[in-house]
């Protein structure tokens, strides 16, 4: 049997440990896989592009799991009423090929983006940073502040996107959570002037400078989050040439970061390699620092096996027939004689 979660599962799991928690969790699961990361099997995500979007399958295995996610990306889709981006996975034994887990991953991909975001900035942002600047107030928002706050204790938040009610709603949805503060920014430059981190994740599928190199200063760390298909960036190239870069994977990066503004021989850092002490995030506290992230299979990969594993310790979900289950595993046929369709219907009368 293949568990099944839906997005009242998902929900019900995350409310059940609270969002921090999961958020702190999470991130762990990732680094462990990302420590990991011989082990795995990868390849860049497989993408079918169109005018007003992308449909994206996303597959990761150590050999012993395999698990891969379909996910969307249609930034258009909010003037109709729909989410942006949504997204569903399965996790199966690589073993066998059956499937474990079968589950909604639209409210966990926003979670395990904000987590890995936080991740990296344990080890690239400057120790105490406080300060956050967060361009675009999308569905992201709210969980990439969620996870800075469990994970690196900022506490003060400027906000701001160019539509004034998204900024309204972000404010309306963490007013509630204690020691934090958030203002609204009337532009980017206001947002950014002073942050320690400027975490960008806007939506519109174009080549754009959102940030400029004239707004950076010593010492700040850039969560980029928002470039993550071709012709989509965020931050002015002259902000990359300045910075020290870590991607995800890099083989990805090069197509769909903000580093395909970049000659081919640009120099980055994969985060596999900052967490496992590898390689530095930050060299000293006036250096630049910047997450090229675009979303990577492995982390869904840590997401799928998160979820399944509290499920199952939760008892949240159930257990669907989604494979056949059969007495003669040769007599795939049989089930439909079992079932009665082998009887034939009356022929129609012609008229």
């Amino acid at each position: 049997m293949t568990r099944y979660l839906d997005v009242q599962d998902v929900r019900r799991l995350i409310q059940a440990r609270g969002i921090e928690r999961c958020l702190g969790e999470l991130a762990g699961f990732i680094r462990d896989d990302f420590l990991r990361w011989s082990d795995f099997d990868k390849s860049p995500r497989l993408a079918s592009h169109s005018k007003v979007g992308v449909i994206e399958l996303m597959p990761a295995s150590d050999k012993t799991l395999y698990g891969f996610k379909y996910v969307n990306g249609h930034p258009g889709n909010q003037r109709h009423g729909k989410l942006t981006v949504m997204a569903f996975g399965v996790l199966a034994e690589v073993a066998t090929g059956y499937p474990l887990l079968l589950s909604d991953l639209t409210l966990a991909t926003a979670l395990r983006t904000a987590a890995t975001s936080a991740l990296a900035a344990q080890a690239m942002a400057r120790t105490g940073s406080r300060c956050m600047a967060v361009i675009g107030n999308g569905c992201q928002s709210e969980f990439q502040i969620m996870a800075f706050l469990g994970l690196l204790g900022i506490r003060e938040v400027r906000a701001f996107d160019i539509d004034p009610a998204a900024t309204a709603k972000l404010r309306r949805n963490l007013a509630s959570v204690e020691g934090l503060r958030i203002s609204a920014a009337g532009s980017v430059e206001e947002a950014v002037r002073g942050a320690d981190i400027v975490t960008t994740i806007t939506a519109d599928k174009a080549r754009a400078t959102i940030v400029r190199a004239d707004m950076i200063e010593p010492g700040m760390h850039l969560n980029a989050v928002g470039g993550d298909c071709p012709g989509k960036t965020e931050l002015a190239a002259a902000i990359l040439e300045r910075a020290r870069v870590v991607v995800e994977y890099e083989a990805q990066s090069r197509i769909e970061g903000e580093i395909q503004q970049m000659q081919p021989g640009f120099a980055v850092t994969e985060l596999w390699e900052v967490l496992a002490g590898k390689a530095q995030g930050r060299g000293s506290a006036d250096e630049i620092t910047v997450f090229d992230s675009v979303g990577f299979a492995l982390e869904d990969f840590s997401t799928l096996r998160y979820l399944y594993q509290r499920a199952r310790s939760a008892r949240i979900g159930r257990d669907i027939e989604l494979i056949p289950e059969l007495e003669d595993p040769r007599d795939l046929f049989g089930l439909l004689r079992e079932t009665g369709a082998m009887n034939r219907p009356a022929q129609l009368e012609t008229a």
